[in-house]
């Protein structure tokens, strides 16, 4: 019997909500759609279309938001990981017309399914870009305009006096202030978002690997021990999908992050680090971000580990990047230190489609995932329902292998993200 697969010893694991004991799939059974993965894009997906009226299963290899979306930063953060701008150059004006009128949809969704359904997730407000030159800060005051072009009303730029009110580091030299984003427990947020699903009638196998996929209409999904036949499927595996589609493995890379969480520190320490209880990521190309918690730990992650290899020096590593930005936590205890794999492509793009007619995906939200998967859980809904409109326009977007093959992939993309911290370091 293969090992059961639960929650790594992170902080979110550790301070979770109480959790539901789900059984694992026993014998074959029918589904009108049946969702593989039980992370944002699976949840969100379920949730949009119990909510439409269909019957829905989720298939689950470990357990609800064992992945990516119940270890990340827990930072709503607007937009994709290539900004509109570059949307515009590479695609053109009328693809990044139809991407910017998404762009910022994904973080109302998870604030009004928050208040819908009453999920206990800490949801705080506002985001904050923090600048560490004038380069970066100008860069910011064009991402504001670019953001307002496309109908975004809650920004607000920050100069170098602003900064102390916002966070008490000397690091910065100004930032962008989102009023649209904010900070969450992402494992509580997915936990809560299993229960609103299943309050909508919908069922969740834990500890069911899906082992083959057999295309057709019906599809058949095959697990170990059972399987579901079901009209429609959604592929949401992400980083954790494996080889189960390989033509969908070739076009992306799992990438590791680290994140550590502190011990309780004291309110008055707490406030004096982030005043606003805002959330913080700086405007590195390998960038750090951090936050506070419920109760009052410095949440603080950081760096890529390009071919999700294991770091075990996490502590070592992020520790060293917090005390530049908080010298006064020199000393502080760490109580958890965690690592987890997101996607990355190419582009930077997120890929979304069909596998098939009756065969959905999304996948490589490239380190923005929060807001994405909850707007893709809503698109994908809707193109099973026939309105594939706002699917289209991810699908068409190219998604293209990473050159090196799989031997040389991770070693060039390393050496890219070095040319690109080594700008950062000499502020270029």
């Amino acid at each position: 019997m293969s090992q059961r697969l639960e929650h790594p010893q992170s902080y979110y694991a550790a301070s979770a909500n109480s959790t539901v004991d789900r059984p694992a799939l026993l014998g074959s059974e029918r589904y009108d759609v049946c969702v593989i993965g039980a992370g944002y894009t699976g949840l969100s997906s379920a949730i949009s279309l119990a909510e439409m009226g269909y019957r829905v299963v989720v298939l689950e290899a470990a357990q609800v938001g064992y992945g990516a979306s119940g270890r990340n930063g827990g930072q709503i953060v607007n937009s994709y990981s290539r900004d509109l701008d570059v949307i515009e150059r590479r695609y053109g004006i009328e693809m990044a017309r139809k991407l910017g009128a998404m762009a910022f949809e994904g973080g109302r969704i998870i604030r009004e399914r928050v208040a819908r359904y009453g999920i206990e997730c800490d949801l705080k407000p506002g985001n904050v870009f923090a600048a560490l030159t004038k380069k970066q800060l100008q860069e910011m005051e064009q991402k504001k305009a670019l953001w307002e072009r496309y109908g975004h009303t809650g920004l607000h730029l920050l100069q170098a006096q602003d900064m102390p009110a916002v966070v008490g580091s000397s690091r910065y030299v100004g930032g962008l202030l989102d009023d649209w984003g904010g900070h969450v427990h992402p494992l509580n947020l997915a936990l809560g978002e299993a229960l609103a699903f299943e309050s909508l009638g919908g069922k969740i196998y834990e500890h069911s690997a899906v082992m083959r996929l057999e295309h057709g209409k019906p599809a058949i999904v095959h697990c170990a021990q059972g399987s579901i036949t079901a009209d429609f499927v959604v592929v949401a595996g992400n980083a954790y999908l494996g080889r189960l589609v390989p033509e969908l493995m070739e076009k992306s890379l799992p990438c590791g992050t680290q994140v550590i969480a502190t011990e309780p520190l004291s309110a008055e320490v707490a406030r004096s680090l982030l005043p606003r209880d805002n959330c913080i990521e700086d405007c590195n190309y390998l960038l750090d971000y951090y936050r506070l918690t419920a109760d009052h730990r410095l949440i603080y992650g950081g760096g890529t580990v390009y071919g999700a290899r294991d770091n075990a020096r996490i502590e070592q590593t992020i520790r060293a990047n917090m005390k530049k930005t908080f010298p006064q936590l020199t000393g502080v205890g760490i109580d958890y230190a965690w690592t987890g794999n997101f996607l990355l492509t190419l582009s930077r793009m997120p890929q979304a489609g069909r596998l098939s007619s009756n065969i959905y995906y999304s996948q490589g939200c490239s380190g923005h995932g929060v807001t994405y998967t909850h707007l893709a859980g809503s698109i994908l809904a809707e193109a099973i329902k026939g309105h594939s409109e706002r699917l289209d326009v991810f699908a068409r977007l190219p998604h293209h292998n990473f050159p090196g093959g799989r031997l040389l992939r991770v070693p060039m993309l390393t050496l890219g993200a070095w040319y690109y911290a080594t700008r950062d370091q000499l502020g270029i």
